[in-house]
């Protein structure tokens, strides 16, 4: 046997994502903020595009300005139809709504008029330079309200830095974080100093803050409501207890009646565990759905795209030919090609997200019609595949599409993913019946169950059997789990306190 180096021809296929293929793949499964942000990025990198809405390039001479047609030439491509006369027109301005003082002569009245628009103002009030956010009420922080509060309860210099030390060393929730005994090392002072600073501190609004467990956090609301009696702190002392739902012992070491311990742990209940998210002003973005819904008085349903999360971009092509002709050498030829190609790819991916989304959202809302109409328990188990099978595409472009993004219905806003759900086997063979819709009986029946006749986990599959549905006593656990709700040895305690 002769070995020896050979040159071999073989062909093959293989599949290729392109970088435009890539780009529309990303651009599927983008939420309608990410989508926001890319498509900013895209209008600065590329010099074609500009926004549906923008005013006419600036990139043009005047001179080829003024001799250019009005209308100008461009390769639209919206994404969907918006309504005329978009654009933004300055207000007219009416010499009846100008101010005009009867009193003063011609001149002062100029000169008024003169020293306004001196100023910068416009009579429109329509100036971009103006600083919206100097008129909204700045919120205080917690540190700035702590330090007001330290700067009058506190007179000693010293104590003071203690105190702005042990303001710097509290957490999110407002509790302290630290040993007080490396604190008193680091600042060459007492203990004991430190301590009776501490003491002062946690004496601030908000209530129990500076708190260094749990049951100080407790103790020091109730102190300041005036309810930290001897009950209770033996309630506090016994926190565990109370996890365990152990009421027995509670009954035993608080030395109350069944009524008195379901008051003071309602009192527990309504404290709040982390005082400084109080001061927490960060602004929640709320969900702006993809997909809107609504009925039709004939019955169904109409499902349109929320105009208004569909970024809109054009491909300028009067500048593109206008740079074009002005290219140079065959970099700057290439560069214009990748740009136009990049643009053009763009704005067709766009396109094919918008009616992707659209596609997914209707045949899902013409399988679930019956959720629409009558509710969760009326929910149809669903799959990628089914939806993936009618609309003729891929179970992960599928998944994709229903990633992040919400449709807005009669009944609130849901994330498409919420839709499908596995199933469970009815008990007579009959339709199988979604496990959200099963998950929703099961806390109906917990909910309406009386305190003295406590519903177990055989009793709950008994139940659904009943009703046709065949499922089993772990599968029962584990949806009561996780719609957290304790065992019925525990709902039994509690119910026969009343709480």
């Amino acid at each position: 046997m002769v070995l020896a180096p050979r040159l071999d021809l073989r062909q093959a296929q293989t599949l290729v994502m392109t970088p435009q293929l890539q780009q529309a793949i990303k651009l599927l499964q983008l939420s309608n903020l990410e989508l926001t942000a890319y498509v900013e990025q895209e209008l600065e990198r590329n010099p074609l595009l500009e926004r549906e809405d923008g005013e006419a390039d600036a990139r043009i001479s005047d001179a080829e300005s003024q001799n250019a047609s009005p209308e100008r030439e461009r390769a639209e491509e919206p994404l969907v139809d918006t309504a005329p006369g978009t654009e933004e027109s300055k207000l007219d301005i009416d010499v009846d709504n100008q101010f005009n003082n009867d009193s003063a002569s011609d001149g002062e009245g100029e000169g008024w008029q003169g020293s306004w628009e001196g100023r910068g103002g416009r009579s429109d009030f329509l100036d971009d330079e103006s600083d919206l956010a100097q008129t909204v009420a700045s919120q205080k922080s917690l540190r700035d309200h702590l330090i007001d509060q330290l700067n009058l309860d506190v007179q000693n210099a010293g104590e003071r830095m203690i105190g702005l030390h042990l303001i710097d060393m509290l957490n999110e929730a407002g509790w302290l974080i630290g040993n007080l005994e490396e604190v008193a090392a680091r600042l060459g002072c007492p203990l004991s100093r430190v301590e009776k600073v501490l003491a002062c501190l946690q004496a601030f609004d908000p209530p129990g803050i500076f708190a260094r467990s749990l049951k100080e956090c407790l103790a020091l609301q109730l102190k300041d409501k005036n309810r930290l009696d001897p009950a209770m702190q033996a309630l506090l002392d016994n926190l565990e207890l109370l996890a365990r739902r152990d009421m027995a012992g509670l009954l035993k070491i608080c030395a109350v009646d069944a009524e008195d311990l379901a008051d003071m742990i309602n009192e527990i209940r309504a404290l709040d565990p982390k005082p400084a998210l109080v001061f927490d002003h960060e602004i929640t973005q709320a969900i702006v759905p993809d997909v809107l819904m609504r009925p039709l008085k004939g019955g169904g349903w109409v499902v349109e795209l929320n105009n208004d999360t569909l970024p809109r971009v054009l491909i300028n092509t009067r500048y593109h030919a206008e740079i074009s002709k002005r290219a140079k050498n065959r970099d700057e030829k290439q560069f214009i090609a990748e740009r136009f190609q990049s643009a053009n790819w763009l704005v067709k991916s766009l396109h094919q997200r918008a009616t992707t989304i659209l596609k997914v959202a209707t045949e899902i809302v013409r399988q679930q019609e019956g959720f629409f109409e009558h509710g969760v328990a009326h929910l149809k188990p669903l799959v990628l595949r089914d939806i993936a099978n009618v609309i003729g595409m891929h179970e992960s472009t599928v998944s994709r599409v229903t990633s992040n993004k919400y449709i807005s219905s009669p009944r609130g806003i849901y994330e498409l993913k919420y839709f499908f759900t596995q199933s469970i086997a009815a008990s007579g063979g009959g339709d199988a019946h979604s496990a959200e819709s099963v998950r929703h009986r099961i806390k109906e029946l917990i909910d309406a169950e009386p305190p003295k006749d406590i519903l177990s986990d055989d009793k709950l599959v008994d139940i659904l059997k009943k009703e046709g549905v065949d499922i089993a006593r772990r599968t029962v656990a584990k949806y009561r789990e996780s719609l957290k709700i304790p065992s019925s040895v525990q709902r039994r305690r509690e119910k026969s306190i009343g709480l």
